[in-house]
């Protein structure tokens, strides 16, 4: 978990760099980043791709977390999923030869490319409408960003309490 005696990233102030309407966007992704680091950096390899109870394994939610930010941020560009990113979401959860490092690495990084785009986002497109998936339904840039950090908070959550159920009972 984040060091409690640090402030959430949102009551940090505004980031560098970042359109003001896409602050909480960037607040959120780096809030979930910080949490993710702080609860894997010690978890252990063996406990990746276990299942309790049915849930999806944390390794999972830590390759869909990469995947999703990539897929949606692809849209909020106006652009379709090249067949690298649909081969990588066909493999979500299937992949188990990476390890915890390299899954963590791999999600940092796309926070990373999802922070630089957003301070490349033009404000004036936010509602702006973009089509998603092959159907293209309609969303906005907007829709699109605020829901990559709704959903990468979501499976954060889901990660935290199925890491922890893995650890305690091992």
């Amino acid at each position: 978990m984040a060091n409690k005696n640090k402030a959430e990233v949102w009551l940090r102030g505004p980031l560098e760099g970042i359109p003001p309407l896409l602050q909480p966007v960037a607040h959120a992704l780096l809030q979930a980043r910080e949490e993710i680091n702080g609860l894997v950096v010690n978890f252990p390899d063996k406990l990746l791709w276990e299942r309790p109870a049915g849930m999806a394994s944390p390794g999972f939610h830590l390759q869909h977390l990469t995947g999703v930010l990539d897929r949606l941020f692809t849209y909020a560009k106006g652009e379709q999923l090249t067949q690298q990113q649909l081969d990588y979401l066909a493999s979500e959860g299937k992949d188990q030869q990476q390890n915890v490092q390299t899954l963590l690495n791999n999600f940092n990084h796309q926070v990373d490319r999802a922070i630089k785009q957003l301070g490349e986002t033009d404000e004036t497109t936010l509602t702006e409408t973009r089509g998603v998936g092959r159907a293209q339904i309609p969303s906005t840039v907007i829709g699109l960003l605020v829901h990559s950090a709704e959903h990468t908070m979501r499976h954060m959550g889901q990660l935290l309490v199925t890491a922890s159920v893995l650890v305690s009972g091992s």
